[in-house]
């Protein structure tokens, strides 16, 4: 399975969505650790996207956590880490906390995917996002250099097999899970895939945990609010960082 790792330190884990490659997340949060030493990023191309190769015998969600799991043992042997999941990503991070939140240090979720069945989710419409020409300017360039180069490398059908069938999709086992580490949630007002209302319930779940739903932002997020996206993410790293502050 292909990844890509910088620095020295804790260990932090990025986990992108469904058919994404590393590129994005790595490019979206690697300025926050400019000036901020102590950390080894690891961005991953699960199985079927990115440089990784589908993995035949991979049939549903289960299978791909538990080879994502396997991934980060090996990485980080028997070092603590935080853990990054965006959209279905975050999905796979909570499916890695609830087999042993000892071992993590923080949790991020970025748009996470909640709600599994899409029938099923709470969902805004766009009609208050406002496409001023810089915000199709930075998600025309967002579109063209991530998700559609990310779209082309993916094994599409291999994907497909495993999203077309909510029994699949989804992981066997509710990932809920109780975890007292920092945590950061990050929604979209204008999300119309993952949304943010189903986001809310599992705050219980993260005594610890700063929720946020950034206006002016969809699935993509950050598009506009980047300079936002990213100081809340420092905000965590700090925490993370300084536990008892």
């Amino acid at each position: 399975m292909h990844y890509e790792s910088f620095g020295t330190g804790r260990p932090i884990v990025f986990l992108p969505g469904w058919g994404g490659a590393n590129g994005e997340g790595r490019d979206v949060h690697e300025p926050v650790f400019e000036g901020r030493p102590g950390w080894r990023r690891i961005y991953i191309d699960p199985p079927g996207t990115g440089q990784s190769p589908a993995v035949p015998s991979i049939t549903d969600q289960d299978g791909m956590l538990s080879a994502i799991a396997e991934l980060i043992d090996e990485l980080v042997d028997d070092e603590p880490f935080a853990l990054a999941g965006t959209s279905a990503g975050g999905l796979h991070a909570r499916g890695i906390v609830k087999r042993d939140p000892a071992r993590v240090l923080g949790l991020l979720l970025r748009v996470p995917g909640i709600v599994v069945d899409r029938t099923k989710r709470t969902l805004p419409t766009e009609e208050d996002l406002i496409k001023t020409a810089a915000y199709q300017e930075a998600w025309t360039d967002k579109q063209r250099r991530y998700y559609d180069p990310a779209e082309a490398q993916a094994d599409l059908e291999f994907l497909g097999r495993i999203q077309g069938d909510v029994a699949t999709y989804a992981l066997r086992e509710d990932p809920a899970a109780r975890f007292e580490g920092p945590t950061l949630i990050v929604t979209g007002r204008q999300d119309t895939m993952t949304g943010y209302a189903d986001a809310w319930p599992i705050l219980e779940d993260y005594p610890r945990a700063t929720y946020a739903v950034l206006d002016q932002e969809g699935h993509d997020l950050p598009v506009q609010r980047v300079g936002l996206y990213r100081a809340l993410v420092a905000d965590w790293l700090e925490r993370i960082e300084h536990p008892d502050a």
